[in-house]
């Protein structure tokens, strides 16, 4: 016979007690999952369709500029019947709307159309952006090192000398164009010094020759950059200083350099990502600039030499892979934000 304090032994069913799961459990994963490529589906699509609106904008625009491509290409000595039987033979004659259309629907393929001097848009590019995200991902790197080790250097002493020092020069170096720092690189390291090549040569793939031509392009596409994420970076630090466990372990003695890098920076760091994220885009912007100040073998070249030829095709087609990369990368971003945010939660 049980006493008082003896649990009641029930006897066996044959079936498993049902146990209900803590109040406290996880959900399960595939909710969660389900979410996110949800939300991953609902931004891409958004991306599509503004990335659409701006490629409709660039064949406009380029109609508004005075001439057109079969004018622009034109030999000397062409009579304007021969630039009328190109202008018809380009598809100049039909309205912009229904060229625009066209274009699009060969998109979703790989197929950018044809030059106005009869080239695959697709093999121009090819050969070029390749170059031109190299530099961009060489400059994106040192970009991403030195504004996290000046924002953490600023933050390790809050108000004092190197905080102002960083946060003065990076102000400075933010507001200077990305050809205004190229002119003043190639004064410095290789007029006066010769150091650096002041050009890129190429070899017969039409790659850069040497990786000493790289330096000079990616240092100014670096700079402005640094200087901009090195600000965000030390008010991304400022704020999660803020935080109520970043006090509690300063209360608790531990080094400075201790709370900041296991504290404080991982907090910042969706803030951070963000900012190099947005960075993508101005570097592949800034990169048509540098690129033509360098001789540089990228799509800078292939760009200017579109909008004297007045080609809506190669201009739409560099803007639709630049959009695609800039769009790769903020998704990145989002997913790292999010997922930083659920391991703080």
């Amino acid at each position: 016979m049980a006493g008082p304090l003896t649990p009641d032994v029930a006897a066996p069913t044959g079936k498993a007690p049902e146990v209900n799961p803590p109040a406290g459990a996880a959900r399960p994963a595939r909710p969660v999952v389900l979410s996110v490529l949800a939300r991953t589906g609902l931004v891409l699509v958004k991306r599509a369709a503004l990335l659409a609106v701006l490629l409709a904008l660039v064949f406009g625009t380029v109609e508004l500029l005075p001439g057109d491509a079969a004018n622009a290409t034109s030999e000397r000595g062409e009579s304007a019947a021969d630039i009328q039987e190109r202008r018809e033979l380009l598809g100049l004659d039909r309205p912009v709307p229904e060229r625009f259309w066209d274009w699009m629907s060969g998109l979703p393929t790989g197929d950018l159309g044809t030059s106005a001097r009869g080239e695959p848009v697709t093999g121009l590019l090819s050969s070029a952006f390749p170059n031109t995200l190299l530099l961009g991902g060489i400059a994106l790197l040192l970009t991403a090192v030195l504004s996290l080790a000046l924002g953490c250097w600023a933050a390790l002493r809050p108000g004092g000398r190197v905080d102002r020092a960083v946060s003065g020069s990076a102000t400075a170096v933010l507001a200077l164009p990305e050809f205004v720092v190229a002119v003043a690189l190639v004064l410095v390291l290789s007029l006066w010094t010769g150091w650096l090549p002041a050009v890129t040569l190429t070899d017969a793939d039409g790659n850069p020759d040497s990786w000493t031509m790289l330096v000079l392009p990616a240092l100014a596409l670096t700079i402005p950059q640094t200087g901009w994420n090195t600000r965000i970076v030390r008010a991304a630090l400022a704020d999660e200083a803020r935080a109520p466990h970043v006090e509690t372990a300063v209360l608790d003695g531990l080094p400075p350099h201790r709370v900041l890098t296991r504290h404080v920076l991982p907090g910042a760091l969706p803030t951070v990502a963000a900012g190099l994220a947005t960075s993508t885009g101005m570097l592949l912007g800034g990169a048509v600039v540098v690129e033509t100040v360098f001789n540089y073998p990228g799509i800078g070249s292939v760009l200017a030499s579109a909008v004297t030829d007045r080609d809506s095709p190669v201009i739409a087609g560099v803007t639709a892979l630049a959009g695609a990369v800039v769009t790769g990368v903020l998704l990145v971003a989002d997913l790292i934000r999010d997922a930083m945010t659920g391991v703080r939660r």
